[in-house]
């Protein structure tokens, strides 16, 4: 797999040159919908890349204006759980990274393990816990990279800082916690949610620790983003599914499209001085 060669296809459709890039989970893709685009490619017409499988996540690159900045959005992504290495669901970061996006936000659908936590929140990630049993740095160095990288500070403050700004300006509610990433693709037990909130996880989820990690290999700055979609099991009358998940998703995607444009506005405002 090459990301520099996929990146390159994306480039030529393009004469923009972003920094920023989006990642959009569940309850995200209807930031699609406020971008001034340019140019759109399906996840699969680039050298490397399959296509998404999963309900909700449209699977394409999409480059243009956010609140008048450019940026780099990938609607969907590739999930562990879809059986894809983590080579595979790590590989649009490297493409990202490739195209020069220094700046990446990613953001995901999370169960709530806080009980300070409502279907609907917003969560910035301030830290995460790997419980996927696997890491994306495992085998071959990328040539130009380090094996050993230090995950101390893996979630920006400063670009944390500017989303909680955005959030005030908008006027959308933001809660901060620590995101566990899980493999999945079945929900977690009572008892798992009960030994993670011990560990000190906030929220739950399938994704978006993989992408960090190789985002911070990368030298990117990470800002994570959680919606919280459902609540963890064991803390809601009713069994969790997708169905719920993407309903929820649905109901909260305005406040989601108006803060990631807030945000943008906020970045965009920053760097004109």
């Amino acid at each position: 797999m090459n990301p520099e060669e996929a990146a390159n296809q994306l480039l030529q459709t393009t004469r923009g040159r972003p920094r920023l890039g989006i990642v959009l989970g569940s309850a995200f893709g209807g930031v699609v919908n406020e971008l001034d685009v340019d140019t759109e490619v399906q996840f699969d017409h680039l050298h490397g890349m399959p296509s998404s499988t999963v309900e909700g996540h449209a699977g394409k690159f999409v480059m243009g204006r956010l609140a008048g900045l450019e940026v780099l959005v990938q609607a969907g992504r590739l999930h562990y759980y879809e059986g894809h290495s983590m080579e595979v669901v790590t590989f649009p970061v490297r493409l990202m990274a490739a195209v020069g996006v220094q700046r990446l936000v990613l953001t995901n659908a999370a169960g709530g393990i806080s009980d300070d936590f409502n279907v609907g929140d917003f969560m910035q990630i301030t830290d995460h816990i790997n419980w996927m049993g696997e890491n994306p740095l495992r085998g071959t160095v990328t040539e130009g990279r380090t094996r050993f990288v230090d995950m101390a500070d893996a979630y920006s403050g400063e670009l944390g800082q500017a989303l909680g700004q955005a959030a005030e300006r908008c006027g959308v509610s933001l809660k901060q916690g620590v995101y566990l990433a899980v493999s999945g693709p079945s929900y977690e037990t009572p008892a798992e949610i009960g030994a993670f909130a011990k560990m000190g996880a906030d929220a739950v989820g399938m994704s978006t620790v993989p992408e960090t990690i190789v985002a911070r290999q990368c030298g990117m700055e990470v800002l994570g983003l959680s919606c919280i979609t459902n609540a963890a099991a064991g803390k809601a009358a009713d069994p969790i599914t997708h169905e719920e998940v993407l309903a929820a998703s649905g109901q909260v995607s305005r406040n989601a499209a108006e803060l990631l444009n807030s945000f943008c506005e906020f970045l965009r405002d920053a760097d004109e001085h």
